[in-house]
């Protein structure tokens, strides 16, 4: 690399350092062949040495794959690609989404007001101002249509991190909404699911946001404008469309031209999947109110300083990051299954699908040359104890090795007797269930064992521990990309498709094939004559 780039875009890429190469020995001397069972035999402490607190979150890193040795070898590859110096780049505010030419600053979003200087830079700080100046304004406004009896719906009408996010979020927190509105969410261009959220709806009574940064989404003002036409038929044409549409965007002209009047917007530097603390949140503060926000961004703000402070051996989203890179690249393992038991978190895995998926699932590094290893896994996964009675057959007796991340919540929301033991001690057997297996001679009922998992404790699911939760995984999937040597926060892969979509949609009006390859040519034609 030259010199003249800074210093933190000098960094050597993972495969070009000496613990790389240590890890190689690592995996040959002891990786290849570990048995978890063996190790817990001979480290009686195994458990104690291979947990590690953060905020909200205790993680049991024992029943994986890791010694000792490979352990200080992940950490001193953590050391020579010069993590630390990547991760401060990223606080400062520098241009890290090197493709876009851009800052990467989500965690601005959930910076207090008054942060301490360390916490934030001198020329971060007029930056924090307008944050919290649109924070404050969005939060009035949540409070404002909390109180509102004639509102009984709200609608988010966006797609990805528009939708994903704060669709998680609200589903996640169900126990602490409060406002009485009924929250609906709209994401797919299929027009069967906005038919199907409308027909349950009043156009007097229902506040629709419409969420795009640019207000140029295809999908998402496709729906919007079906939106408006409904409910203009409906019944509204004679009501104020700037009550009723809301936008949660930056092209505040565009807006106006739909009629809208009240806009939250955000910034360049929040990418769609980092977006759940800024405006896209509204469905969330909307749902469990002004103080449930706030407590939200304190539990992602303590598990981003415990990012920023903790040291590399004792940070949570470091190891779980190393830990990705050593399944990854070394044991090969291709996926990682999610298990939340809390029926509450049952859309998190989506979450962490576009999360990491969208972030490192990249085939070249930052200089644009193709990679000689592989990055992002395919992350998939059910809520516990669904998962057991479905998917969780491949898991204990296929033939590939798939490491599993059970997310267990101590407290319960209900006061149901007898539910919360049986689905703990579901999660806790399961993780069991992969490591020690079950030797049967006949072979059908035989259990390998010796798979691995991670178990995340939350004491108990809250706007804090849900905000640490993500907060832990935004931060795991910097430090995989961050050693991959790629950029995690473009997503130039989401685009060609949508160009060619443009190319095709008049096409099955009029037939047109030319230029078209031999099965879209013939798929065109079988549509047209169902059309």
């Amino acid at each position: 690399m030259t010199a003249h780039l800074p210093d933190w875009m000098n960094r050597p890429r993972c495969d070009q350092t000496p613990a790389w190469r240590e890890l190689g020995r690592c995996y040959e001397q002891t990786g290849r062949a570990f048995d978890l069972r063996q190790a817990f035999a001979a480290e009686p402490d195994r458990f104690d040495r291979f947990s590690v607190n953060a905020p909200q979150v205790f993680a049991d890193l024992s029943r994986n794959r890791i010694d000792a040795a490979t352990t200080r070898a992940l950490l001193a590859l953590a050391q020579e690609c010069r993590l630390e110096l990547h991760r401060d780049a990223m606080f400062a505010g520098e241009a890290i989404n090197t493709t876009e030419g851009r800052a990467v600053l989500h965690t601005l979003l959930r910076c207090p007001r008054s942060a301490p200087g360390d916490a934030v830079t001198p020329a971060l700080q007029p930056l924090l101002s307008e944050v919290h100046n649109t924070l404050d304004a969005m939060l009035d406004f949540a409070e404002t249509l909390r109180a509102d009896p004639a509102i009984t719906d709200v609608v988010n009408i966006g797609i990805g991190g528009s939708d994903l996010g704060p669709q998680m979020a609200v589903l996640a927190l169900d126990a602490f909404a409060d406002s009485g509105k009924r929250l609906h969410f709209v994401s797919n261009v299929d027009g069967h699911e906005l038919a199907a959220c409308l027909k349950r709806l009043q156009p007097r009574s229902t506040v629709f946001l419409i969420a795009s940064k640019t207000f140029t989404t295809v999908e998402t003002m496709t729906n919007a404008h079906s939106a408006r036409r409904w409910f203009e038929a409906e019944g509204g044409a004679g009501l104020d469309i700037g009550r009723h549409f809301i936008g949660l965007t930056t092209n505040l002209a565009a807006a106006g031209a739909f009629g809208i009047r009240t806009t939250f917007g955000f910034w360049d530097w929040v990418g769609g999947r980092y977006s759940v603390w800024s405006a896209i949140g509204l469905p969330l503060a909307i749902a469990i109110g002004a103080a449930g926000f706030r407590d939200f961004l304190a539990g992602a703000h303590a598990m981003d300083q415990h990012f920023r402070r903790a040291p590399l051996a004792d940070n949570l989203p470091v190891r779980l990051g190393l830990l990705d890179v050593w399944y990854r690249n070394f044991l090969g393992f291709t996926s990682r299954s999610i298990a939340p038991y809390h029926s509450a978190l049952k859309r998190f895995p989506a979450y962490l699908q576009q999360l990491e998926m969208e972030s490192n699932g990249k085939r070249v590094d930052l200089a644009g040359q193709p990679l000689p290893y592989g990055t992002s896994p395919v992350l998939w996964g059910e809520p516990g104890t669904n998962g057991q009675h479905a998917y969780f057959q491949m898991l204990h007796q296929g033939t590939d090795v798939v490491p599993v991340e059970f997310i267990a919540v101590i407290k319960a929301r209900h006061d149901l007797p007898g539910h919360q033991p049986m689905l703990l001690a579901n999660a806790l057997a399961q993780a069991q269930a992969l490591m020690q297996g079950k030797v049967d001679a006949g072979g059908q009922k035989d259990f390998p064992g010796n798979r691995p998992s991670t178990f995340l404790l939350l004491d108990d699911l809250t706007p804090a521990s849900l905000g640490a939760l993500i907060a832990l995984h935004e931060h795991r999937v910097f430090v995989s990309g961050s050693l991959w040597g790629i950029n995690s926060f473009d997503q130039w892969g989401v685009e060609l498709g949508k160009v060619l979509a443009k190319d095709i949609e008049p096409r099955l009006t009029s037939g047109d094939t030319d230029g078209l390859d031999g099965s879209s040519a013939g798929l065109l034609r079988r549509i047209r004559a169902v059309f």
